[in-house]
């Protein structure tokens, strides 16, 4: 599948594939050492982002004001790395011991101020429960009735992020989810108030210094900018991962766990030094069969998922034209007809 030829499904339901099939089966197809930790490879990619943020921001403190442009997005693309081995840590394919994991994940997104343990485990929910209606948590379109329910400002939010605001939906979902640790109970409230208040602790200090040394322009130059090019990329590949018309949600009655995780992600290619600098997390339909896969094995999962289950993937390539096709159809959702448009649906009332 590219970008011209995405099209509406007509029976979202069903695939060619077996309906009894189950993620164990598409487990087994897959090469034991794809699963296998490499201490050398992991990190060797924290080194790398290390490098070329500090290359970003050395860029950012040299450069004329009209390179600025290009170094804000090269610094952000680069911050995405930070966020990538943050979220092999999550799913503890980062390193073996659970502690080592927890603490390189809170370093590598302490500066980009996301809670690690809040993100975690709404994001694992997002993998337990991916494309599953009234469950999945990342960028899941809302029904026909809830978008009626909702109030007028709500509505108009919601349709700037479901349009051509796409690329702020991850800052929503970072100031209204990630914080809040009353949605937990018992050890993982703590864990989601310790990840938030070490990163509002660390801001209080860190931001308050930022401006007394380098001023306004100083910080929206050495982080707010480059900060937001990063909320570019996590908006982007998230809605991109997930969102096409003929991708398909479904009901828990009707919810297939196979079927979900292999035909309800895309892989999206990207330029290449983007690719580089975010570690290869838009090979996406790999990650979404096994959160073990660490990122350093994806491009090696996915080449046999080609091989083995070609014609059950959806793959594309990153341009304004797959935008534009997803923000212009991608915004409501019926189980039985598949997405709406607010056209359409603005249409009908």
């Amino acid at each position: 599948m590219t970008a011209s030829t995405l099209q509406k499904s007509q029976d979202l339901t069903s695939t060619s594939l077996k309906e009894d099939l189950r993620l164990r089966d598409i487990l087994q197809t897959l090469p034991k050492e794809i699963f296998i930790k490499n201490r050398r490879k992991a990190w060797t990619k924290v080194f790398v982002s290390v490098l070329m943020v500090g290359l970003g921001y050395w860029g950012l403190a040299i450069s004329p004001w009209y390179l600025l442009p290009l170094m804000w997005i090269f610094t952000g693309t680069a911050l995405t790395g930070f966020f990538v081995i943050g979220h092999d840590c999550g799913h503890r394919s980062f390193a073996n011991r659970k502690w080592v994991n927890d603490l390189v994940g809170h370093v590598m997104m302490l500066p980009l101020i996301f809670p690690f343990h809040g993100w975690r485990i709404g994001h694992n929910h997002h993998h337990k429960h991916t494309n599953k209606i009234g469950e999945d948590n990342a960028w899941e379109p809302w029904e026909q009735e809830g978008y009626d329910n909702r109030s007028a400002g709500i509505r108009f939010f919601y349709r700037r992020l479901r349009g051509r605001f796409w690329w702020i939906g991850s800052v929503t979902h970072w100031a209204f989810l990630h914080f809040d640790w009353w949605r937990f109970e018992g050890k993982q409230r703590e864990q989601v108030r310790f990840s938030a208040l070490l990163v509002i602790v660390s801001a209080a200090i860190a931001f308050p210094v930022m401006f007394a040394t380098l001023g306004v322009w100083g910080f929206v130059k050495f982080w707010l900018l480059p900060w937001l090019v990063y909320h570019f990329w996590m908006s982007t590949f998230t809605i991109v991962h997930h969102t096409t018309p003929d991708i398909a949600f479904a009901t828990p009655d009707r919810w297939n766990e196979a079927k979900a995780q292999l035909c309800g992600t895309v892989h999206c290619d990207y330029p290449r030094w983007v690719e580089f600098l975010c570690h290869d997390i838009n090979v996406h339909v790999p990650h979404h069969l096994s959160t073990a896969i660490p990122s350093y094995n994806l491009r090696k999962a996915h080449q046999v998922l080609r091989e083995k289950w070609g014609d059950s993937l959806k793959e594309s390539r990153f341009s304004w034209k797959l935008m534009k096709e997803i923000t212009d159809v991608c915004h409501l959702y019926d189980p039985e007809r598949g997405y709406i448009s607010f056209k359409e649906y603005h249409a009908r009332q």
